[in-house]
């Protein structure tokens, strides 16, 4: 098996990302002994956000306040630079999605592949607990000085579209569409155009003509908005979702004291509770309220359309281990997801 290149990272974005450790004095030897962690989220509080908030409350409580996680949303980095000031310990704790930077953590994009599934909030973290583990994935976010602390499951994803609501699949040929790896390579497929715009940009860049539709997860469409700029949407796409896990850095873990480390391990599980309880209770039914109330066209795929975007997600699948093969054993990591998926 080949070992991983260091990828190389923007010189202006480095000298960027160190000048603010200096600003906030994380370069110092001591400063893994503080009790203090800086966490680097984007956007707003939501619920794509809500189990960070709930480890943060639950940490503060068990140590009586003497461990303390500092949330900011976009004041330590850009989103898609979350990994790298992980590396170089601009902060202790961050969230980003695995297809910002594929080349950067090209291992855990297997969880990103369109395996057809659609499955429980709780089963999706435990597939991407799993996935964490495997030697591959380790090795892989060790190159960043990263340990990947929890995942932030997600419903599939699914289109909300401007324009004429398709009558079949091959008139998603032309369509520019916002949306991760996985799905998109199915929907290129079809001739669909992946189309990358910053995610606080999505419903403006629908709205002015950049893109025609955005693939998300019912948290993401309503925080963006993109349904009050939409004439239809999908109901089944069922191609996967993004994985956009919390991730620490490797040397603040390990050197936490014991009460605070068993603080922050023993706070995961519950944290996860509380995202997915609100995840089902309460996010899904906003968003399945807002799009009836915007009056968009919903699409069902048909059992004949689903068998069409199977065989096509079987071909993603099958180019990605091709793909990753000169990296690290693609084929095992995939075996290893796929009986996951499918157990």
């Amino acid at each position: 098996m080949k070992t991983f290149k260091k990828v190389t990272k923007n010189t202006v974005m480095k000298k960027t990302l160190i000048a603010s450790a200096v600003t906030v004095s994380f370069f110092a030897s001591d400063l893994y002994a503080a009790t203090q962690w800086n966490v680097s989220l984007w956007g707003k509080r939501r619920a794509f956000t809500e189990h960070v908030e709930k480890l943060a409350e639950l940490v503060s409580a068990k140590t009586n306040g003497d461990f303390k996680l500092n949330i900011s949303y976009g004041g330590l980095s850009k989103n898609k630079e979350n990994l790298d000031g992980i590396s170089i310990g601009a902060f202790e704790m961050a969230q980003f999605c695995s297809f910002y930077h594929k080349k950067k953590n090209p291992t855990i994009t297997v969880t990103e592949l369109p395996f057809s599934k659609d499955l429980s909030l709780t089963r999706i973290a435990e597939i991407h607990n799993e996935v964490y583990k495997h030697p591959a994935v380790v090795k892989d976010l060790a190159r960043w000085n990263a340990t990947l602390l929890m995942p932030t499951p997600l419903p599939q994803y699914n289109i909300n579209a401007k324009g004429d609501a398709p009558k079949t699949l091959e008139d998603m040929k032309g369509l520019r569409v916002r949306g991760p790896g996985g799905i998109m390579g199915v929907l290129g497929k079809l001739g669909a155009v992946k189309t990358g715009v910053p995610f606080g940009e999505v419903r403006q860049s629908m709205d002015s003509g950049v893109i025609d539709a955005a693939t998300f997860a019912p948290h993401a469409h309503l925080a963006t908005k993109s349904y009050a700029v939409s004439s239809w949407g999908t109901t089944n796409l069922n191609l996967g979702s993004a994985d956009c896990p919390v991730v620490v850095n490797t040397e603040a873990l390990n050197a936490l004291s014991d009460k605070n480390r068993d603080a922050l391990m023993g706070s995961l599980d519950e944290s996860m509770k509380h995202y997915v309880s609100n995840y089902e209770n309460n996010t899904i039914g906003k968003y399945e309220t807002a799009v009836k109330d915007q009056g968009l066209k919903m699409i069902t795929f048909t059992p004949e359309q689903t068998a069409q975007l199977n065989t096509l997600a079987k071909s993603v699948r099958e180019e990605w281990v091709a793909g990753n093969k000169g990296q690290f054993d693609s084929e095992g990591l995939y075996s290893f997801a796929e009986k996951l998926f499918n157990k």
